[in-house]
């Protein structure tokens, strides 16, 4: 799978993620470091890459301009460890299917893991 790690978090998921055999970059050595939301959603776009954020603010550009991707992992509600953010990756990446990351907006807080559709407005 491919995944572009925003700004919120770590290089190192980036990282773990390649370490698990993804094509994984984070927007800073993508080039990406002071680039717009709007800007990291094209890029992802683009490359089929799902974007993983702990920024509340894509859910809703992605709700506002009606797209079907790209997908979203949203850590929400907290300052997560670097270890709980791969600890809660690994339970994603085994629960959910692959071919529904890059359709679908996830969202990961302390208590569960919720998993919805795109576009939002539908």
């Amino acid at each position: 799978m491919k995944f572009l790690v925003d700004m919120q978090l770590s290089p190192a998921l980036a990282s773990w993620l390649k370490q698990q055999n993804h094509d994984a970059i984070h927007v800073y050595h993508y080039g990406l470091g002071q680039a717009s939301d709007e800007e990291i959603l094209e890029a992802a776009r683009k490359e089929n890459r799902v974007v993983i954020t702990a920024d509340l603010d894509f859910p809703r550009l992605l709700a506002l301009i009606d797209l079907k991707s790209p997908g979203i992992v949203l850590f929400r509600g907290g300052d997560f460890s670097e270890n709980q953010i791969i600890g809660l990756m690994t339970l994603v990446l085994k629960s959910i299917p692959e071919e529904e990351f890059e359709t679908s907006l996830i969202v990961i807080d302390n208590k569960r893991i919720r998993k919805r559709r795109l576009p939002l407005s539908h």
